[in-house]
């Protein structure tokens, strides 16, 4: 698929907010009949557009009431040092989110816990036994303003001015 159309961008708007929505449901709300439609979807998924399903969960209704950011700096930025960092990574539940960035630090990681106890005891037994890791640095949320992991659209949309 070279690129999007209007129907390929509202049906992955419409997917954003609702991936729960039956072939019938989408189609009807993107004005396709539901063959090209679940024929669109299909193709959004094949060409890596759409790269997953799933829901959305309350983490303080699940008891996980801290999320803390952590900027962990590796003992140096070497690939095979890197590559080992990120597998370990990977395999911890806790990290609901890593990126490797620019600046100081060498990874930006979102982790959850019950509380400032169990993170901290997390900190001490997990994240600073992390293969080639130098420092932590933390931060915690005190309160989420937008949480969302919806992706804007509207510049893939042909304006004409």
């Amino acid at each position: 698929m070279e690129t999007l159309d209007k129907f390929d961008i509202a049906i992955l708007s419409e997917l954003q907010r609702d991936a729960r929505l039956t072939n019938a449901e989408l189609a009807q709300r993107v004005g396709l009949s539901a063959a090209p439609c679940w024929r669109r979807v299909r193709m959004l998924e094949e060409e890596g557009y759409i790269t997953g399903y799933r829901a959305e969960l309350n983490r303080q209704m699940l008891g996980l009431g801290v999320l803390a950011f952590v900027r962990l700096d590796a003992e140096r930025n070497s690939g095979d040092v890197t590559q080992v960092l990120e597998a370990a990574i990977r395999q911890i539940p806790e990290i609901v989110s890593c990126h490797y960035i620019s600046g100081t630090g060498t990874f930006e990681l979102q982790v959850v816990s019950r509380d400032l106890h169990t993170f901290s005891q997390f900190a001490r037994d997990v994240l600073i036994n992390l293969p080639h890791v130098k420092d932590l640095h933390t931060s915690f949320s005190l309160g989420e303003v937008k949480a969302s992991g919806a992706l804007p659209l509207t510049h893939l949309e042909k304006h004409s001015y």
